[in-house]
Order: C-alpha cells, then structure tokens, then sequence
C-alpha cells in the first residue's frame, strides 16, 4: 500500500509541475508579446500603448499566479507554504496595482476624448 501512495505522490507531483511549467510558460509568452506590440506602438505614439501594456501585464501575472496557486497542492513543508504565500501575496499586490493603473489610463483617457 505504501508503494501505491508513493506512486500517486510522484505522479501527482509530476503533473503539478508540468502544469505549473505550462502556465509559467503562457506567462511569459503574454509578457514577451505584450511587450513587443507595445513598443511598436510607443514608436508609433499610440496613446492607448500604457493601457495595452498594463493589461498585457495583468493577465500574464493571472497566468503566473495561477501557477503558484497549483504549486501549493505538492507543498511539503512550511518553509515551502510561507514562501509560496510569499509569492502569492506578491503578484496579487502587482495585480492590485496594475489593475488601478488601468483604471486611471482608461479614466484619463475619457477625459481627454471629452
């Protein structure tokens, strides 16, 4: 019976990690195309570039937090918890932050349009 619930932890953790891998990877494909559209726009002098960067922004962290969120089903011991919820209280603050400046650009922008 030990040998089974040894099995079923390393394939759990397997797929936990290869999902965590998956989303920190889609993470990082948002950012690096979020990035480059925006600096073409910036060249361009686009007024929407901030607000199309934050948002960009925001839903590769969502990924990234995503992922985090899964790394806690494997977690063994405290130190990993608190580093983990380190993490997490981290991109849910840049989430936060982000999410705000997307509320100012999108209300500085009706002011301008007016």
């Amino acid at each position: 019976m030990n040998a089974i619930n040894e099995f079923l932890h390393i394939t759990l953790q397997n797929s936990v990690n290869f999902f965590v891998t998956i989303l920190e990877l889609m993470g990082l494909i948002v950012i690096a195309y979020t990035s480059v559209i925006s600096f073409y726009k910036w060249i361009k002098k686009d007024n929407g570039t901030r607000l199309y960067l934050a948002e960009g922004l925001a839903s590769a962290l969502t990924f990234k937090l995503g992922g985090e969120i899964l790394r806690t089903v494997v977690v063994r011991d405290m130190s990993e918890i608190l580093q983990a919820g380190a993490i997490i209280i981290l991109r849910a603050a840049l989430t936060f932050l982000i999410h705000w400046e997307i509320s100012n650009e999108e209300k500085e922008q009706e002011y301008k349009n007016k």
